[in-house]
């Protein structure tokens, strides 16, 4: 209880000495002219250009990177931890599945293979005969 007390306290404090803060700052007075004004927005710029690259590149090295490095990081833990067992686990279910399914028409592609080699050996023994040689060729091109 005293704890509670004391942050208490300390929050009520606070909330009394922060606002004074906004006050002791300084002004921006408006410009009375137009070539005030002028001279207002060019300076306004060229420090826009000279400090904007460092900003950007600040921000970018100290909130962004980190936060991205921060969710990949989460993804990565996440994506280890349940998707990749389960996809590799259906896999390898799969892998059993194809490996009997091919154990079980081995013969018939064994047959099959025996067949396709029978037929190709058929086929060159009928064409080898009717094709020419590449002399034979050269000849009838110089006649």
């Amino acid at each position: 209880m005293k704890f509670g007390l004391k942050i208490l306290i300390i929050v009520v404090i606070i909330n009394f000495i922060l606002p004074n803060f906004g006050l002791a700052q300084e002004t921006i007075k408006a410009p009375e002219t137009l070539e005030q004004a002028q001279e207002f927005g060019e300076e306004v710029l060229r420090k826009t250009k000279q400090q904007l690259p460092s900003i950007l590149q600040r921000t970018w090295q100290e909130d962004v990177l980190p936060v991205w490095r921060k969710m990949k990081q989460i993804w990565s833990r996440w994506w280890d931890n349940t998707i990749q067992p389960w996809l590799i686990n259906i896999v390898d279910k799969i892998k059993v599945l194809l490996g009997q399914e091919i154990e079980k028409r081995k013969p018939y592609i064994e047959q099959e293979f025996e067949k396709e080699t029978e037929e190709l050996v058929e086929d060159i023994g009928k064409e080898i005969p009717r094709a020419k040689s590449l002399w034979e060729r050269f000849k009838e091109l110089l006649q």
